[in-house]
């Protein structure tokens, strides 16, 4: 039986904005499969891990019966990504069986009802829902994501705060060591909901949206999160848990300011990295009037020194920090210029931008 023909890039585009989810080891082996359903003309695939769920619909599928079957993703996937650009591709199914052909290309693979594929249910009831450009969503989430914790026993950690109140969306990740926070505006007014979006979900919405004024829905009910950009709809589960206060992280009337050229300061950082101990990843910022040192050493006694002007004029300050985190935020802000804030040699720094008072990131400081 013919389920449809369609060309080649019609297929592999929605199929690989839903299987990058999918898991290549798991213990339901349906789970490993994307569902592909035909109706009229509308081609929609759907992969789930049962915590996270991504459709796409494409409608330039052809074919006389609507149908549904699931089929191994990844197998497909690199299938269709090894055929030329250009190819038509038939899908026939025999039996449990279906045959995928292009050209004089032929493949069988197997395949698992439809039936028995689990999906999220759509969430039901009032909930919280907004609309933002997915240019906006995005810009945000490269602002704080970098921060979130991996596989800490602290499970609510590896998550990112997503916290709706008033006309503002705040977005806000830690591990505990360092904290990133981000502020954008939004169209409305309201009631404050604070969620937990689970590390994977980050990662694909990452992945997934552009770099344009297209709109993003978003849709807050009971503990599921609905986002709809495009041709796709991604449903997640949130994490279940109390994430830590982070206004009372955030430190207050750090006296000493620091403003340094942001890729003059990365691009040291980049250097004495290099000579950084591997297990502590310390380097030492010593900071005197007009200048600042970036200092470290490791266990064979090699050392890198690095000297920047910056605009400074307050008392000196020898701190140490983890070079890694420092790294993190240099690179994913896009500002000419960053401002640091420092107390004292025991207390965290604030990294800030002139430009952008709605993003905050806290480092911890550690003994070298």
């Amino acid at each position: 039986m013919l389920l449809f023909t369609a060309p080649r890039d019609a297929l592999l585009a929605p199929l690989q904005s839903v299987s990058g989810i999918v898991e290549k080891r798991h213990t339901l082996p349906i789970l490993s499969n994307v569902l592909i359903e035909k109706k009229g003309d509308s081609l929609t695939l759907l992969a789930t891990d049962v915590e996270i769920q991504i459709r796409n619909s494409t409608s330039a599928a052809l074919g006389a019966e609507d149908v549904a079957i699931t089929v191994g993703a990844r197998k497909l996937q690199d299938i269709l990504r090894a055929l030329p650009d250009t190819a038509d591709v038939s899908l026939t199914l025999d039996d449990k069986r279906i045959t995928l052909k292009a050209g004089k290309s032929r493949f069988q693979l197997q395949t698992l009802p439809a039936a028995d594929y689990p999906r999220l249910a759509p969430p039901e009831g009032e909930g919280v829902h907004f609309t933002t450009t997915q240019k906006a969503f995005k810009k945000q989430l490269a602002l704080v994501q970098y921060a979130m914790a991996q596989q800490d026993i602290r499970y609510y950690l590896n998550g990112l705060l997503l916290v709706v109140a008033g006309n503002l969306l705040r977005m806000v990740a830690t591990d505990g060591h360092r904290l990133a926070y981000a502020a954008s505006p939004l169209v409305g007014d309201y009631a404050r909901t604070d969620v937990i979006l689970p590390r994977k979900t980050v990662v694909e919405l990452a992945r997934q949206l552009a770099d344009s004024d297209d709109p993003l829905e978003v849709t807050l009910v009971g503990n599921q999160i609905v986002f709809r950009f495009g041709n796709i709809e991604l449903i997640s589960k949130l994490i279940d848990g109390k994430f830590p206060d982070y206004e009372r992280v955030i430190p207050q009337g750090h006296p000493k300011l620091v403003k340094a050229s942001r890729l003059a300061l990365l691009q040291s950082l980049q250097r004495a990295a290099i000579l950084t101990n591997e297990k502590f990843r310390g380097v030492r910022l010593m900071l005197s009037e007009g200048s600042l040192k970036l200092v470290s050493t490791n266990a064979e006694q090699e050392e890198a020194l690095e000297e920047l002007e910056v605009d400074y004029s307050g008392d000196s300050l020898d701190i140490g920090f983890n070079v890694t985190y420092l790294l993190d935020v240099l690179t994913n802000v896009s500002a000419n210029e960053i401002e640091i804030r420092f107390n004292d040699g025991n207390a965290s720094a604030l990294f800030g931008l002139a430009e952008n008072a709605d993003f905050k990131y806290v480092v911890m400081p550690m003994r070298i």
